[in-house]
């Protein structure tokens, strides 16, 4: 059976996919790639491609999906299929970038807690019940990684490139999957890589924002074993 490997979103370890974690080895070797060891993208990639098995599936999480599109472009016959979670296959908008130096600057001033409490958490996640400890749990993660790998990974994401003709070119079974109310990827960005990959489904979940592993985790999970057992 193939193996998957799992990649997060920025400021987040394996504690993201906790509950896919659980339920999915059941059946199947699960790797966990950090991605928080270089300040680009393409360095990153080829980081999980020097430690992924041979051939894989792969699901990548917001910076976890940017991470996943550059190693589609630089080894795409070794990824069996690719699950896209609410991520976004554009460079950097000029605005969002221009946040990046600010936020960079105020966490090498000793605001890497501040920052991530007031400028990165209240975008994750929907209104829903378990926001206040998915919240936590998000501090927690982010805290444990610390403020060199939110330089790091501040910097890859501002200079990322464009992965359209990327996705246009992968032909195997994809997942797109999002958030209803994710504010950080629309759904306008999923709807597009749905129209670019060849042989993708889009799953958009209700109740659900930026994190739905978390908020919406048994739908997720249902997702992504469909997903890994498509032919």
């Amino acid at each position: 059976m193939t193996p998957l490997v799992l990649l997060p979103g920025m400021m987040c370890d394996e504690r993201l996919f906790a509950p896919q974690i659980s339920e999915l080895s059941k059946q199947r070797e699960v790797h966990f790639a950090q991605i928080s060891g270089h300040d680009t993208i393409t360095e990153l990639a080829a980081d999980v491609l020097n430690n992924a098995p041979p051939v894989f599936a792969l699901a990548g999480l917001s910076m976890g999906g940017i991470v996943a599109m550059e190693v589609l472009s630089q080894a795409s016959e070794r990824v069996e299929r690719l699950a896209l979670l609410d991520t976004n296959p554009l460079a950097e908008l000029s605005d969002v970038a221009k946040r990046r130096g600010p936020q960079i600057d105020a966490v090498k001033n000793g605001q890497f807690k501040e920052i991530i409490r007031d400028e990165m958490k209240p975008n994750y996640l929907f209104d829903g019940v378990k926001k206040p400890e998915t919240l936590k749990l998000c501090m927690d993660m982010a805290l444990d990684i610390g403020p060199d790998a939110f330089i790091r990974q501040s910097i890859a994401l501002r200079d990322r490139v464009d992965q359209k003709n990327t996705l246009r070119t992968y032909k195997r079974p994809a997942l797109v999957l999002c958030g209803r109310h994710d504010v950080l990827c629309p759904l306008e960005r999923h709807e597009l890589m749905h129209t670019l990959l060849e042989n993708s489904k889009l799953e958009i979940l209700e109740d659900a924002g930026h994190l739905p592993t978390l908020e919406q985790p048994k739908i997720t999970t249902i997702a992504l074993s469909s997903w890994l057992e498509d032919t």
